[in-house]
């Protein structure tokens, strides 16, 4: 391992140059950039994402709702195009002030109401439908346990693996087994548990399971920072299957494409305002079209 010494100074300063592939999006102060409205539909949930890990949690929980039934859970999903600083806008901000993806307004009640992170989110909605979460006070809890779960551990695996082995302009050998070791850690955590569980939740599948899949799913599968060989994922056959039969569910694949804006043309819905626009309105068929958007 060989790395020059760094010496921490005695009060930190920002410098923007530095930060790898995200540096120009990031900053340590909050708060709006530029005065933008957001745009609004016609539906009374109003979505501002990408489809990160993140913003996917929240678009295959609402196509789960609509395909169970939920017609309340119609949507419209706006894209936010977070290289390109949309998440600093005012309008963004109102609405989620920590300036992060993914953004959900529902319109139902009096002035609306704002919601932010996407935990939050699965649970608001999961409680508003009446859906995806156990009633039964011990399951109740244990898919909330897994929630709070993937939520403090993401950024092991997102800011910390995934910026030292996929982002950070340099390769460190430190940081990268460090993360790594954690991110096996969790596997290994998560293959055990799925040995006797179908779901996360025992045999129900629930907001536990849309919000580990977008992250830990994808990344068994081979579709997360190219990591697939390096972490040996195969070696975690639960976990396998259980991405596996996740990620071959109906909704799953249709919230997987909204608000993705790169990849296979067929697979980006970079809006979404009707069912039918899985059929009609991908990127292979609307393409650079600007005046055919929206």
């Amino acid at each position: 391992m060989s790395a020059s010494k760094y010496e921490p100074p005695k009060v930190w300063t920002w410098d923007s140059e530095s930060g790898g592939k995200f540096a120009n999006i990031n900053r340590p102060i909050s708060g709006a950039t530029h005065d933008k409205e957001l745009p609004v539909g016609k539906h009374t949930l109003q979505l501002y994402s990408l489809a990160t890990p993140n913003g996917v949690k929240v678009t295959i929980m609402l196509e789960e709702l609509l395909a169970a039934g939920f017609t309340g859970a119609e949507y419209d999903a706006f894209i936010v195009d977070i290289m390109a600083g949309d998440q600093f806008s005012s309008g963004f901000v109102s609405v989620n002030p920590n300036s992060k993806i993914p953004a959900l307004f529902d319109r139902s009640e009096g002035d609306g109401t704002p919601l932010f992170e996407s935990g939050a989110i699965l649970i608001y909605l999961a409680e508003k439908f009446g859906a995806f979460l156990p009633t039964e006070t011990g399951l109740r809890a244990q898919c909330l346990s897994w929630v709070m779960w993937q939520m403090g551990s993401a950024p092991y695996l997102g800011g910390g693996f995934g910026h030292f082995y996929a982002y950070a302009p340099e390769k460190f050998e430190y940081p990268i087994n460090r993360f790594a070791m954690e991110i096996k850690r969790q596997l290994d955590l998560l293959d055990k548990h799925l040995a006797s569980n179908e779901y996360m939740c025992g045999d129900q599948y629930t907001i536990a399971d849309m919000a580990i899949w977008p992250w830990y799913g994808v990344l068994v599968q081979g579709k997360l920072y190219d990591a697939a060989e390096f972490l040996d994922v195969a070696s975690y056959k639960n976990l396998v299957r259980w991405a596996e039969q996740v990620g071959n569910r109906p909704a799953v694949e249709r919230g997987r494409m909204v608000n993705r804006a790169w990849g296979d043309p067929a697979e980006q819905l970079r809006e979404r305002h009707d069912a039918s626009d899985f059929e009609h309105r991908t990127w292979d068929k609307i393409g650079d079209d600007t005046d055919d958007k929206l």
